[in-house]
């Protein structure tokens, strides 16, 4: 199976002069859940290359067993710092489609025409779309073969307000996940603050924070065994 794992290319918080990216145990969690299983794992990002690390995802905090294998893994630091452009990708090469998060995919990736056109054929071939925490924002502007929505009538996921208003960014970044969802007709729903969260609708799997991307890359592994 071959999976391709799309990250940001944004690093600036808004006007806050700080700096964001991914998250590193939304990218390390899945990447290692997909190798386990010895599938073929491309990167992808906007600009190619190192997509930025959010510093704030390397507080001792948020580290995880996936996370601490990561620093150790010079193959898979290597790996990431080199990116494929998301421009050169083409949907019909892989099986399924991953996004992890971080605030900058809320400004990067929900705008750009590769990403948009790369998750509306992936969803209509009927592949696992995965994405977790603010990564179900770039889905912000896909829209279905009739032209609606893509979330319109689907239960979907993602980083909560009151989860937004905890981390003191809710007038920072560019739109609220939980907003948009249901702006665009979307069934959304939500556990828990912080805790594990997986919304399944068909071929479209969503989680809603950190704590849910290795049950999105398990329910992605199950769609494709």
């Amino acid at each position: 199976m071959n999976i391709l794992m799309v990250l940001t290319s944004h690093d600036k918080l808004g006007e806050t002069g700080r700096k964001t990216g991914f998250w590193l145990e939304e990218f390390a969690s899945p990447y290692y859940r997909f190798k386990d299983q010895n599938f073929t794992v491309t990167l992808a990002s906007p600009s190619g290359g190192q997509p930025p690390l959010d510093p704030s995802s390397e507080q001792a905090d948020f580290q995880t067993a996936a996370t601490e294998r990561f620093n150790q893994d010079s193959e898979a630091r290597q790996h990431l710092a080199n990116t494929l452009r998301l421009a050169d990708i083409k949907a019909e090469d892989y099986d399924a489609i991953f996004y992890p998060g971080g605030h900058g995919p809320l400004w990067d990736l929900t705008n750009d025409p590769h990403s948009i056109a790369l998750i509306t054929a992936f969803h209509q071939a009927n592949k696992p779309v995965g994405l977790v925490c603010h990564a179900p924002g770039v889905l912000k502007n896909v829209k279905a073969p009739d032209g609606t929505a893509l979330v319109a009538g689907k239960r979907v996921t993602g980083f909560t307000n009151t989860e937004e208003e905890a981390v003191q960014l809710t007038d920072i970044v560019p739109f609220l996940v939980e907003d948009m969802m249901q702006d665009n007709g979307a069934l959304y729903c939500k556990g828990d603050d912080w805790a594990s969260y997986l919304a399944v609708d068909g071929n479209l799997i969503t989680g809603q924070n950190p704590a849910s991307s290795e049950v999105v890359a398990d329910e992605m592994i199950k769609q494709l065994g």
